[in-house]
């Protein structure tokens, strides 16, 4: 079998690269098999490693292959829709109440610096910048949801500030939103660059990876599972399936239909000359509004503009993003005047229908989670170190998430009309207060 190969997006064409890696050949044992070479999957792996554990990871395709090799890189220690007394709130009683989603809270606040603090730590040449992630309010109406926004997570000790309509444009370098706030602990990464130093940190720590090893099948084999791929196979006592997105149908029974994958597009122009890259975010933020059909916008190290959308419609995706793309950029940035993209790609993010990411106990010693809603790159980071303390023994009911039963999304067969449907009520309502 041939590994497919990762779309040519910006990240591939910059990133270092991979450590060496080859597919599963014969039979294996381990403590821990990780299925899935992105954020989630890697960081488990790493973590399991540091802890002890005798740890293989299997990815269908080369490290980084799925979302996390494909995303804006931005750094957001939040969820896209819920905010935080939200998601405490949401935390059932048979969950662990308002006690646990607090703690799944923290979590999410804090995981924006532990992404850093890997990249640190391990010395992982990422592009990382830990200037800070902003988001404007693209109405003056929308500055309810900004303040309501900043004053909860700084109730929860987040290092938010809120920002007037000036600041915005001083730190944006566009008058196009009407005042925001920030996040100093976000930033913005090479996604692809991050994937792979990640990688090699747990190939450091001990643990196994096989690329080009997809997994065909899992099966009970008394107290162990069996993970069986195309060349070889492993037994490991306890299982974290991390394809996320990725996963492909049947191979845990319906898992596949707890999200829904949604094309998320990227691109990236040729850089900039040095005054205009020094007259759009100078100060080096990440920046995403508060639209539904999202705004957004960040740098790399070569000072080529990263950005990206979403169609209704995939057919012709590559002339039809950029043809959209580059007149909203021309809106919101005019001193650039005529915008090309040297770069377009997409790949898939997980939705779940009520915007919540949902960590799984699917049996016994098997974890699993859904639902990163586009804030895969801290939130999959956080949530694979914990599912690989559970995975070394910590009791479930101390991880700082809530774990459940695997929950199917309802009519899940209709999701891309669902998907089409809300992608144009986003537009509608983003033009109304």
């Amino acid at each position: 079998m041939t590994a497919p190969d990762l779309p040519p997006s910006l990240w591939a064409a910059t990133a270092p690269p991979p450590p060496e890696s080859r597919p599963l050949a014969g039979p294996a044992r381990a403590d821990v098999a990780v299925i899935g070479g992105g954020f989630t999957g890697l960081s488990a792996a790493l973590h399991l490693a540091e802890g002890g554990a005798d740890t293989l990871l299997l990815e269908a395709g080369p490290i980084g292959y799925g979302a996390s090799g494909r995303n804006n890189g931005q750094v957001i220690p939040n969820l896209s829709r819920l905010d935080p007394d939200d998601i405490a709130a949401r935390v059932t009683p048979e969950l662990g109440g308002r006690d646990k989603g607090e703690q799944l809270v923290g979590l999410i606040r804090d995981s924006a610096s532990l992404v850093f603090d890997l990249i640190r730590r391990h010395g992982i040449e990422a592009e990382a910048v830990q200037n800070g992630w902003m988001q404007p309010a693209h109405r003056p109406s929308r500055m309810a949801l900004v303040r309501k926004r900043a004053e909860q997570w700084g109730r929860r000790g987040a290092p938010v500030r809120l920002l007037d309509k000036a600041e915005v444009a001083a730190l944006s370098g566009s008058e196009f939103w009407d005042g925001g706030w920030e996040n100093r602990t976000g930033g913005r990464i090479n996604p692809l660059g991050f994937a792979r130093g990640l990688a090699a940190a747990a190939i450091g720590a001990g643990a196994r990876l096989h690329t080009g090893s997809p997994a065909t099948a899992i099966t009970r084999e008394g107290p162990s599972w069996r993970i069986t791929t195309p060349s070889g196979e492993v037994v490991a006592s306890r299982i974290i399936l991390a394809s996320h997105a990725y996963t492909p149908p049947g191979l845990w029974p319906g898992f596949e239909r707890s999200m829904v994958p949604v094309r998320s597009y990227q691109m990236a122009t040729a850089p900039l000359s040095d005054n205009l890259r020094r007259s759009i975010l100078p100060q080096g933020h990440a920046l995403s509004d508060t639209q539904g059909d999202l705004h957004f916008f960040r740098f790399d190290a070569a000072g080529r503009l990263v950005t990206g959308g979403g169609l209704i419609l995939p057919m012709g995706w590559d002339n039809r993003i950029r043809r959209r793309i580059a007149v909203r950029v021309e809106r919101v940035f005019p001193q650039l005047g005529p915008v090309r993209f040297s770069h377009a790609w997409w790949g898939y993010i997980a939705a779940t229908d009520d915007k919540a990411p949902h960590l799984y106990e699917l049996a016994p010693g098997v974890l699993g989670w859904s639902g990163c809603n586009g804030r895969g790159v801290a939130l999959a980071t956080a949530l694979g170190r914990e599912m690989a303390r559970a995975s070394l023994g910590m009791p479930l009911r101390e991880i700082a998430a809530p774990v459940e039963s695997l929950r199917r999304i309802a009519l899940h067969g209709f999701a891309p009309l669902g998907v089409a449907w809300n992608q144009a009520l986003f537009r509608w309502k983003d033009g109304r207060d």
